[in-house]
C-alpha cells in the first residue's frame, strides 16, 4: 500500500491523489494510514523481549497520527507540555511516555509529574535539582533517566547529530556515574533508567549498537552501586531512504539484534526505543500546483505554491525530496530549481533538478514528507498552512482543516 504509480498516475492506497487534490486544493499534506500501521508492526515484531515502543511526536504530531500508534500500543516520546498535552488528547498511555529535552520548565516538570509519565530523560544537574524540587513540592518521587551522551559519531547531518561533546544534548558519559550517585542520594528521585540517542537519520545501525555497548558498560558499574534499573531507552534514529539512487534503507532485524546483544546482560530491563521519522517519513507527501515557469539567463526555474514555510527541511539541511509529477506524461525533462512563493532566496524544494516539464495548473508531489514536514511549518509570510488529509484504503479524512485568514490573527490586538 502507500503511494504508489498506477497507469502513470499516483494513488495513496486505493485512492487517485489527484482526485483528493481537485477537492482539497493545494498545498496539502497526504499521509497513508497503512504505510503508518506497516512500519509500526515492523519495529515492534523486531523485538525478541521485553520493549516499549513510544514515537517520537515531533516528528508529526497531528492527533490522527498519534492516534493510529497509539491503538497499535505505542508509546511517545515527548518534548514539550504541548507535546504530552497532544499524546493525552489522542489516547496515549502515559505510563508508555517518555519526557525528553534540554530546556523542560518548572511548569512542564509539574505538568509531566500530575500526569505519572513513564520517566524523565534529564539532561543537565540543574534540570535534575529542579525536578527534586518540583517532585518534593508535590509529595511525589520523580521517575528519571539521565540522557547520557556515549560521544559516538553517528555520522550524519551535523544538525540532527545529537550524541557528540560538543552538542547541546545530555551529559558527558564521564559525568555520567558521578551524577547518578549524586541522583540516588535525592530523597524525591527515583532513579529509573538511563536514556541516549545519538543522532537522526542513520542508516547504519552500527553507530548505535557502539553506543549501546558504552551505555551498557555504565550501567555494570552503577548496578554495583545498589541502583537497580528498570528501563534503558535507546532513543530513536533509524533512518529511512530519500534518494532512491544512493540511500539504503537499515535492517530493522539486524538494528534490533545489535540492541538486545548489547543489553544481554540485562534481560528484565525494558528496552525502550523513541522511533519517529522510521514510522512516518515515508508515509506522507506534500502536494503543490504549479504556478508559472520563470528562466533567468539560461537558469530554469519551476514556481510552486508550497514553500519553505510548509516543508523546511531542504531550507534548513539542503534535505532531498524525490519530486515528480502526479500525472506522469513522458513529457521532456528541464533541469531547474523548484521554488515556492515566499520571500527568500533560501526558499526552494529543490535545486538543479531533473523533472518532466509540468504545465502552470499541473501539480508536483514531494515524497518522504511524513516526517518534519507539517510539524516544522509555519506562517511566515503570512501564509496559512496547508490541510493534512488520512487515507484508508479507499476512503480519507481531513484530520487537519486548511487555516483560514483569520488563524493569522487570532490573539492578536490593536
Amino acid at each position: 500500500m502507500g503511494f504508489r504509480y498506477e497507469n502513470n498516475e499516483l494513488y495513496v492506497e486505493n485512492i487517485k491523489v489527484e482526485e483528493i487534490v481537485n477537492k482539497e486544493k493545494t498545498p496539502l499534506y497526504i499521509y497513508s494510514k497503512s504505510y503508518f500501521k506497516k512500519q509500526f508492526e515492523k519495529f515492534d515484531k523486531a523485538f525478541s523481549r521485553k520493549h516499549c515502543v513510544s514515537f517520537a511526536i515531533k516528528a508529526n504530531s497531528n492527533l490522527s497520527v498519534i492516534n493510529t500508534f497509539a491503538k497499535l500500543g505505542s508509546g511517545a516520546d515527548i518534548v514539550s507540555k504541548g507535546e504530552l498535552f497532544r499524546a493525552i488528547k489522542a489516547g496515549v498511555d502515559t505510563s508508555k511516555i517518555v519526557f525528553s529535552g534540554v530546556a523542560k520548565t518548572k511548569d512542564e516538570i509539574e505538568y509531566a509529574l500530575k500526569n505519572n509519565i513513564m520517566m524523565i530523560n534529564v539532561e543537565s544537574m540543574d534540570e535534575l535539582y529542579s525536578i527534586n524540587e518540583v517532585a518534593k513540592n508535590l509529595g511525589v518521587k520523580a521517575r528519571i533517566s539521565f540522557r547520557v551522551n556515549p560521544n559516538v559519531d553517528p555520522k550524519t547531518h551535523p544538525y540532527i547529530s545529537t550524541g557528540l561533546k560538543k552538542n547541546k544534548f545530555g551529559i558527558p558519559y564521564d559525568e555520567a556515574y558521578d551524577s547518578y550517585i549524586k541522583a540516588k542520594n535525592l530523597k524525591n528521585i527515583d532513579v529509573y533508567g538511563v536514556q541516549f540517542h545519538i543522532g537522526s537519520q542513520l542508516l547504519d545501525s552500527k553507530p548505535i549498537y557502539d553506543a549501546s555497548v558504552k551505555i551498557a558498560e555504565l550501567m555494570k558499574k552503577l548496578e554495583e552501586e545498589g541502583i537497580e534499573w528498570r528501563a534503558v531507552d535507546v532513543g530513536g534514529g533509524l533512518g529511512i531512504v530519500y534518494d532512491n539512487r544512493k540511500d539504503t534503507p537499515p535492517s530493522v532485524e539486524i538494528y534490533a539484534e545489535q540492541i538486545e546483544k548489547a543489553f544481554e546482560d540485562f534481560p528484565d530491563v525494558l528496552l525502550v526505543f523513541e522511533p519517529g521519522r522510521f514510522m512516518v517519513g515515508n508515509g506522507g507527501i506534500l502536494v503543490t500546483e504549479v504556478v508559472y515557469h520563470k528562466t533567468n539567463s539560461n537558469k530554469n526555474f519551476i514556481i510552486v505554491d508550497a514553500g519553505m514555510n510548509d516543508l523546511l527541511r531542504p531550507s534548513l539541511y539542503g534535505a532531498y525530496h524525490e519530486i515528480k509529477p502526479l500525472k506522469i506524461e513522458d513529457k521532456k525533462k528541464i533541469v531547474c530549481d523548484i521554488v515556492g512563493p515566499i520571500c527568500e532566496t533560501g526558499d526552494f524544494l529543490a535545486r538543479d533538478y531533473e523533472i518532466e516539464n509540468v504545465e502552470n495548473g499541473g501539480y508536483l508531489s514531494v515524497f518522504s514528507a511524513g516526517a518534519y514536514g507539517f510539524t516544522m511549518s509555519s506562517n511566515y509570510n503570512s501564509r496559512v498552512r496547508p490541510a493534512e488529509i488520512m487515507v484508508d484504503n479507499d476512503t480519507y479524512k481531513v484530520i487537519r482543516e486548511r487555516e483560514e485568514l483569520d488563524n493569522l490573527i487570532k490573539g492578536e490586538k490593536i
